[in-house]
């Protein structure tokens, strides 16, 4: 008798605090969604793209961003790159993030706000226009890569 009052006394436990929990609902659509951005740079054009995919609750569940790149006349990927795309000391010497951050690292803070944050309405910019002012670890010029995001969001409202 008493195991069974200690499993019924841990049951209710269970349910009273997993079966009052709200879902949350998302503002998109389910699914996986494409945003691209042209932009040219040094007298060559690129690609950003971006991908966001929204679960079934219509949140955002991951984003991903990357961009085309040409180094020494091989076009590949930022992301692809890694630590010889070699921003590290042009972030560091910014003065914005002890040590620097490569590209991929800093595209990985705004991926992951998009996702915390479920768009990108928090985004602002500084004066230039050109550089995110509202997350910290980005020194980077983010205005291909919000177009990309934002093109994919349009297509998943």
């Amino acid at each position: 008798m008493k195991k069974f009052f200690v499993i019924t006394l841990c049951l209710i436990t269970l349910i009273t605090f997993t079966g009052c929990e709200k879902v949350k609902e998302g503002k998109y659509k389910e699914g996986t969604y494409y945003g691209t951005d042209v932009y040219d740079s040094y007298g060559k054009k690129y690609v950003t793209t971006a991908v966001i995919y929204v679960n079934e609750s219509g949140l955002i569940k991951s984003c991903f961003i990357d961009s085309t790149y040409n180094k020494d006349g091989v076009y590949s990927t930022k992301k692809t790159l890694k630590d010889s795309y070699g921003m590290k000391s042009t972030s560091a010497s910014k003065g914005v993030i002890k040590g620097g951050a490569e590209w991929y690292e800093q595209v990985k803070v705004i991926e992951d706000k998009v996702v915390k944050e479920q768009g990108i309405d928090w985004v602002k910019y500084d004066s230039s226009n050109t550089y995110l002012d509202s997350v910290s670890g980005v020194t980077i010029s983010a205005s291909t890569y919000i177009r990309a995001i934002d093109n994919a969001l349009k297509e998943a409202k």
